[in-house]
């Protein structure tokens, strides 16, 4: 029996992400996208969902984050090696590139839920001896390189994985795209329908697309125009050759550029956004389609800290397989939850002294920030008046730990960590502060639940979930957010966490003023002088956003909802 037998008779859906974080040995993810995919294939093994995950290898990762003495990013690659993970299976198909048969392997990781279940997770890896050198490496790092290179690894994705999968016998009955990275795959479904009277010239679509958009949901995240893959047809057209005819791939993808999330709304009978508010402005932004919102959750046995975990066991067995069960957390005792919490936060004080050298005081509230450094992230937001901070610390003291990476290519979210280590170099004299380098899966787990304030500060309607604010829920940390993403369906004021801002898309210097208020006279006062209300707010956001902000649920609705269809 082969190692992928056992999974070909019951899989029937098929899930494609450019990024997946399994575990944090294996550096197939760079940022939320990844983690997200991560947390739908855990609870894809924890519900039994027949699917199989179709990824990249990523042998060079994404990006080692050195912090230079100027506080400037140096990046590196970030290898792993694949034999320790996964196998290697005896299969390859491959795909045309610039007129070249590219070979492609794929590598099993089989990720096994507590219960015994058990999901097949296939990295796509092109680095055969099969191949021209050219194209080894197409599969080596992810996200690397420019458009061309970009769009190579797209083809592998989406047409070489529907290949893989058909030539290792999977019977795929519905492919998910989780981003557009994969939208090439339905346009290869679409080459087996072509109709038999074809009209050229007149714009009319020579494919019949109505039984590839019934095999296909789309799940978008970017609400920004910068997010979405676009690419010069005359690339497209030397890599892809005759792949599909050039006026029929404009019809579908645009008629300027090549873009992926046009081709995936076009080709797709299900499309959804990752939050309520992130679908109205993805309906905005693509009108005349229709968009969903299934709001993302995230796996709760992967987040909670041991210490949370051995708390809910008492009030809720089954949270971990059935989170709504967590509603009962609220009648957890005060102290319990608080020695809980400082467990947490002695781990990640440990962590931020051994990283950073800083050492920080268990009983001085912690605020945290830690998601990818962009600009419209705004991670400077909280340092922007630094005398203000200043006023604000000798009052009710305070401490700050930031972790991000910048893309390699994005000039601006560099300086911004340049700008963040001057600020740092310029309040450290008062106010406890660090920047922990290479921010990933494993430093992502220990912050979420040491932190006493997760702090988010997007432009509004820029966000369109980010999860990080529930992880850090789910161990009572308070949520501090611009209302956008996820937070605007699980804020309630002074019950959850607390807002910065109306959700507007307000000036810097505004929401820097919010921001600033609210801590001052509301958030650290809450802390220092009404501790038993603090602990209230940790039970109320553990009991309200853990039953609803999980990936458990978030599948059920992907099965109910757009499998079956």
């Amino acid at each position: 029996m082969t190692l992928i037998e056992p999974f070909l008779q019951r899989t029937r859906i098929a899930y494609f992400s450019m990024e997946i974080a399994v575990r944090p040995e294996m550096h197939t993810y760079a940022g939320g996208l990844g983690i997200l995919a991560g947390d739908t294939a855990r609870s894809a093994a924890d519900l039994d969902l027949p699917m199989v995950f179709v990824t990249l290898i990523s042998r060079e990762g994404y990006l080692g984050q050195e912090i230079g003495p100027g506080g400037e990013q140096i990046d590196h690659p970030d290898p792993w090696e694949p034999g320790d993970w996964a196998a290697p299976l005896d299969a390859m198909v491959a795909a045309t590139i610039e007129g070249r048969p590219v070979w492609i392997r794929p590598w099993l990781h089989v990720l096994t839920c507590p219960l015994g279940n058990r999901i097949p997770i296939l990295l796509l890896d092109t680095q055969l001896e099969q191949n021209d050198p050219l194209d080894r490496t197409i599969t080596d790092r992810l996200y690397g390189g420019g458009d061309v290179h970009r769009l190579k690894q797209e083809i592998v994705l989406g047409v070489g994985g529907e290949r893989l999968l058909r030539a290792l016998g999977f019977e795929v009955e519905t492919f998910h795209l989780n981003e557009g990275h994969a939208a090439l795959l339905p346009a290869a479904l679409l080459r087996r329908h072509r109709r038999q009277s074809i009209r050229s010239g007149d714009g009319a679509l020579n494919y019949d697309a109505d039984p590839v958009r019934a095999q296909c949901v789309f799940t978008t995240h970017t609400p920004i125009e910068a997010g979405h893959d676009r690419f010069a047809y005359a690339d497209a057209e030397r890599l892809l050759g005759d792949f599909l005819e050039p006026d029929q791939l404009r019809l579908l993808a645009g008629s300027d550029r090549l873009n992926m999330t046009h081709l995936a709304l076009n080709l797709s009978g299900y499309v959804n956004g990752v939050a309520e508010r992130h679908a109205q402005t993805t309906r905005r932004m693509f009108p005349g389609y229709a968009i969903r919102a299934i709001t993302n959750g995230v796996h709760l046995p992967t987040w909670v800290h041991p210490a949370y975990a051995r708390l809910f066991n008492g009030v809720a067995p089954d949270w971990a397989h059935n989170p709504e069960t967590l509603a009962d957390a609220d009648q957890l005792p005060d102290g319990s939850v608080w020695t809980a919490h400082q467990e947490a936060k002695s781990a990640l004080l440990a962590e931020i002294e051994r990283s950073s050298g800083v050492r920080m005081n268990p009983n001085v509230p912690l605020i945290a920030f830690a998601r990818r450094i962009t600009a419209y992230k705004r991670p400077d937001l909280l340092l922007s008046d630094p005398e203000r901070l200043r006023a604000i610390h000798a009052r009710y003291p305070l401490q700050v730990v930031i972790a991000g990476k910048a893309h390699p290519s994005d000039a601006p979210g560099k300086q911004l960590i340049e700008h963040i280590h001057r600020r740092i170099a310029d309040l450290s004299d008062q106010i406890p502060m660090a920047f922990l380098p290479n921010y990933d899966m494993a430093a992502a787990q220990t912050m979420v639940a040491g932190a006493d304030i997760w702090l988010n500060t997007p432009i509004p309607p820029l966000e369109a979930s980010g999860t990080s604010g529930m992880k850090a829920a789910l161990n009572g940390v308070l949520n501090f957010s611009a209302l956008d993403g996820w937070w605007i369906e699980a804020w309630r004021e002074g019950v959850t966490g607390w807002a910065i801002g109306d959700g507007s898309p307000g000036t810097g210097e505004e929401d820097s003023e919010a921001l600033y208020a609210k801590l001052e006279n509301v958030v650290l006062p809450t802390y220092y002088d009404d501790r038993p209300q603090w602990i209230e707010m940790m039970k109320q956001a553990i009991s309200k956003i853990g039953p609803r902000f999980n990936s458990q649920r978030m599948m059920r609705r992907y099965a109910v909802e757009a499998y079956l269809r």
